[in-house]
C-alpha cells in the first residue's frame, strides 16, 4: 500500500463514520430479528454479503419466510432499490483505476455512501478514499448484523413484536421523506394502492402495489400537467 493512499483510507473512514454509526442499531436489529423468525445466525452474513441493499434485506426475510417465488422476489427488488440506477449515473467510480475496485464499488453502492461521495464536489474524491466509504459501511452493517443474531440466539424464542422491526424501518423511512418532500398525494396514492392490492390479488399485494406505484411515477414525470394535478403539497 502506498504512502499516499493512506491518507485517503484516513479521510474516507473519518468521512464515513458519523453515517455508519446510524447503521449499527439497524445491523443489530437485523441479525436479531433474523434468529427470531427461524434462521440460524449464519444466514445474516450470507443476507448482509449477498442482498446488501438495507430495507430490501429485512424484506427479503418476509420474502422467504412467505415463500415467494423468485420471479416476484426479483420485481419486489426492482421496485424497492430502483433508485440506485439513477445514483449510478452520477457515482464516480471513474475515481477507482482497477476493474475489481469498480466491481465493488458497484455492488456496494448504498444510499449512505452515494451521500457521502456526493457532497463532495465532483472530481475530488479519490479511488481509496471512496472504496474506504464504502467498505467501512459494509462492514459496519455485516459486523452488527452478526452481533445481532448471536445475541438473538440467546434470547428465548417466541418473543412477540421482532417481526415488526421491519415494518418500523419502513415507517422512518417514509416518514423522513414526507418531511423532504411534503407531497401528500404521494403518501394517499400509495397508501389506495395498497388497500386495493391487499383486496383484489392480497397473495401479491407488495408486487402489484410497488408495480402500479412505479408506474405511476413514471407517467407524473412525463406528463408535467398530470404532476401539477396530482400535487398536494402540505
Amino acid at each position: 500500500m502506498s504512502g499516499s493512499a493512506l491518507p485517503e483510507i484516513r479521510g474516507g473512514i473519518r468521512e464515513a463514520w458519523a453515517v455508519a454509526l446510524g447503521l449499527i442499531p439497524l445491523g443489530l436489529a437485523f441479525g436479531l430479528l433474523m434468529t427470531q423468525v427461524g434462521f440460524a445466525w449464519w444466514w445474516t452474513p450470507i443476507f448482509s454479503i449477498v442482498i446488501y441493499a438495507g430495507s430490501m434485506e429485512f424484506l427479503a426475510i418476509n420474502l422467504v419466510t412467505a415463500g415467494v417465488g423468485p420471479v416476484s422476489a426479483a420485481i419486489t427488488g426492482l421496485m424497492v432499490n430502483f433508485r440506485h440506477i439513477f445514483y449510478g449515473l452520477t457515482f464516480p467510480r471513474d475515481a477507482i483505476s482497477s476493474p475489481a475496485g469498480r466491481a465493488y464499488s458497484t455492488y456496494s453502492l448504498t444510499d449512505e455512501s452515494y451521500a457521502i461521495a456526493s457532497a463532495r464536489p465532483p472530481g475530488r474524491i479519490s479511488g481509496p478514499r471512496l472504496l474506504t466509504i464504502q467498505l467501512f459501511c459494509q462492514t459496519m452493517w455485516v459486523v452488527p448484523g452478526i452481533v445481532g443474531a448471536l445475541v438473538g440466539e440467546i434470547i428465548p424464542a417466541g418473543i412477540q413484536g421482532m417481526e415488526f422491526a421491519l415494518v418500523a424501518l419502513f415507517v422512518v423511512l417514509a416518514w423522513e421523506t414526507f418531511q423532504n418532500n411534503r407531497d401528500l398525494s404521494l403518501v394517499l396514492i400509495a397508501g389506495a394502492l395498497a388497500i386495493a392490492a391487499g383486496l383484489l390479488v392480497p397473495g401479491q399485494l407488495l408486487m402489484v402495489a410497488l408495480s402500479a406505484y412505479f408506474l405511476i411515477l413514471i407517467a407524473r414525470y412525463l406528463s408535467p400537467r398530470l404532476d401539477r394535478v396530482l400535487e398536494w403539497r402540505v
